[in-house]
């Protein structure tokens, strides 16, 4: 393994990887998204635009860790009647519990590709979710910031988190999936 501190990007077992350090995430350029099911067919994504995270790199790619804080009431599905109801006790509950919060306390690496563990308290209840992680790259900015660019997805059953409300179907099945499917495009600065 080779390093150079001045350098944005360094090579780790003959893979270019973002150099050591804390990265913070530009919330202009992080789609942090889910896509749950309605009817149990159609597919309904929606994201959350207030997130203050960091990526401090590691050394070592498995020493790296992540702190994401999250707006809950920052949801946005493209429809204000659905991401108010999404507020609402029913879900989020944001005016009791207006933050989400994600800590992360494994990660495990290979080439450009990984799985990051971590702590999500939505609604405050905490629950271990498990992301596969890939590194797309790095670019330098016209304004010469160094940016990584990080993509990652995960499924979770809501009801983990007692995200319960739900209605029956005349026809059997149910309103809204309890599987919810995370995606998240993530850039983030290097902090120098």
């Amino acid at each position: 393994m080779t390093s150079n501190a001045a350098a944005p990007t360094r090579i780790v077992d003959g893979v270019e990887l973002p150099a050591a350090g804390a990265w913070k995430i530009d919330p202009g350029h992080a789609e942090v998204g889910f896509m749950g099911r309605h009817f149990m067919l159609t597919k309904v994504r929606g994201r959350f635009t207030g997130v203050d995270a960091t990526v401090y790199i590691g050394e070592r790619p498995e020493d790296s860790k992540v702190t994401a804080e999250i707006d809950m009431a920052s949801v946005d599905s493209g429809d204000k009647t659905r991401d108010d109801h999404l507020r609402s006790g029913d879900f989020f509950d944001v005016e009791s519990h207006p933050k989400g919060v994600f800590t992360s306390t494994a990660v495990s690496w290979n080439g450009k590709a990984g799985k990051l563990t971590g702590d999500l308290t939505i609604k405050g209840v905490t629950r271990s979710v498990t992301l596969d992680v890939d590194y797309l790259g790095y670019a330098r900015d016209p304004w010469n910031n160094d940016r990584t660019v990080f993509s990652a997805r995960g499924k979770i059953n809501r009801e983990d988190w007692g995200l319960t409300w739900n209605m029956a179907l005349e026809t059997g099945g149910i309103l809204v999936s309890k599987e919810i499917e995370l995606s998240l495009e993530i850039e983030a600065i290097r902090e120098v």
